[in-house]
């Protein structure tokens, strides 16, 4: 692995990364939304339509597992602060974690046991489990590498370029392949059942290889010292989250966001094939929630500069917001009701908007983490991280609760595959459009009380540095 680069004159911990170390974390990323953006998009309407398990149960058991990773994340969370394994204090747990996940993620897709509802429970609450002990112990990873913000800043938007890559992969390439492997060329039919098990088993796959080259390209440098490792418990997590504000907004914003883009990929799905009625345009309509990655998240570091990070955040949170807006009106123009084109052109607009703002939070993590050890003297990187898994979590969980009830109480027939009443149309324009609109709301509000602007996280990080040299 190509070490860090120290430049001449910095303080120790504000390392430059190659590009090679910032591929190689950002693939640990990618790997993980080759699972996540499957759950996220794609396991409600296997529940419903494929697995048989009524949309409010569905709801109900994603609440149940979001209120067991309240309890579970803090655990992982202190558990990593507290041990450096000889693999590496956090990136040891891209494999020693990655390899369940990838063996639940595979279950979770089969149709074995077709309706019964206490494998859907054992299998998903492992996914969870498992998928907490990667991503906590990665975002905590992300903090570890290096302090300066401008790389943290190119790191994030590698990263994220290649997070929206996996969801490409999943949006684009779930539907297409589940579709040809099908018996009847559908998604959505329990004659699809063993097209998603061998889909999400190649994805899976691909995303463990991923996690393990994430691993060989990575190496934590700014941790703390072993001799206060063995002081972190779970209780941290709540006396953080008390003296840390800038956590707090961030969690709060992390609420928001998760669940606006978990709300909004669950129902797409059912926009397409309903509303729409165009379920062949599901892949390209789904691609477009990522491929505005490719566009502007390599700007993202040049449009900070020029206005700021929550000028950014404004920007493009107010960008998703139209973009709604459009989903909304052409939804309900007769005119304009299912011109795809139209359709399409909005989704772009979404995207482009969501996919900025929700990816540069990312590099405000390390930014609260850094906050925290300025007023504490700890750098518990895990319990932060856990912090914002719990709030992240929390968002995907009204993600999935929000759409099952929307459903179920619109009378949702998850057993007419082609058609639904007019109701049921507008509760998931209200999924797609609506809901996720007033959250980013929301969202604009809560990032805007958000006060570690650059110059006050690199005045922090070059105190905490020359704390340490004294």
């Amino acid at each position: 692995m190509e070490p860090g680069i120290l430049e001449q004159g910095d303080l120790k911990g504000f390392y430059k990364l190659s590009w090679v170390q910032r591929v190689g974390f950002g693939s640990g990323d990618l790997a993980q939304n080759l699972i996540y953006q499957t759950v996220s998009m794609y396991l409600l309407i296997f529940y419903t339509n494929v697995f048989a398990l009524p949309a409010a149960t569905a709801a109900v058991m994603f609440l149940i597992v979001r209120l067991i990773d309240v309890v579970w994340d803090p655990m992982v969370g202190a558990f990593v602060d507290k041990r450096n394994p000889t693999m590496g204090k956090y990136r040891s747990y891209l494999i020693l974690g990655g390899i369940p996940l990838t063996g639940f993620a595979i279950l979770c897709f089969w149709n074995g046991f077709s309706g019964s509802l206490p494998y859907a429970y054992i299998t998903y609450i492992g996914l969870s489990m498992c998928y907490t002990l990667v991503n906590v112990p990665y975002g905590a990873l992300n903090a570890s590498l290096t302090r300066d913000t401008d790389e943290i800043t190119k790191l994030t938007s590698v990263r994220m370029f290649l997070a929206n890559l996996g969801g490409l992969a999943v949006a684009y390439g779930i539907p297409v392949i589940v579709k040809t492997l099908s018996p009847d060329g559908k998604i959505n039919s329990t004659e699809s059942g063993n097209a998603w098990f061998i889909t999400m088993a190649i994805y899976a796959l691909v995303g463990l290889a991923l996690l393990i080259f994430c691993y060989t390209q990575t190496e934590e440098r700014v941790v703390m010292d072993q001799k206060d490792t063995a002081q972190v418990k779970v209780s941290d997590l709540w006396r953080e989250f008390v003296r840390n504000r800038p956590l707090r907004i961030l969690a709060f914003f992390f609420i928001t966001a998760f669940a606006m883009m978990a709300i909004g990929n669950s129902a797409g799905s059912y926009y397409m094939i309903y509303n729409v009625h165009a379920p062949d345009m599901l892949p390209y309509f789904a691609a477009l929630g990522s491929i505005p990655a490719f566009i502007f998240l390599p700007m993202v570091p040049a449009i900070k500069r020029a206005i700021g990070k929550k000028q950014m955040f404004y920007v493009f949170l107010s960008v998703a917001i139209m973009g709604m807006a459009l989903l909304y009106i052409i939804s309900v123009v007769p005119a304009l009701k299912n011109q795809v084109w139209l359709v399409l052109t909005a989704q772009f607009v979404k995207s482009t908007g969501v996919i900025v703002a929700t990816g540069y939070m990312w590099a405000l993590v390390p930014e609260v983490i850094s906050y925290g050890e300025h007023v504490s003297g700890r750098r518990i990187s895990g319990i932060v991280n856990a912090l914002t898994g719990i709030f992240f979590k929390a968002g995907m969980a009204l993600g999935g609760v929000v759409p099952g009830f929307v459903l179920a109480f619109v009378r949702f027939d998850e057993k007419n595959p082609l058609s639904q009443t007019p109701f049921v149309e507008q509760g998931i324009l209200w999924l797609v459009a609506v809901i996720p609109a007033l959250l980013l709301i929301l969202a604009m509000f809560i990032i805007s009380k958000y006060e570690l602007e650059d110059e006050v996280i690199d005045k922090i990080n070059r105190e905490i540095e020359a704390r340490q040299l004294s």
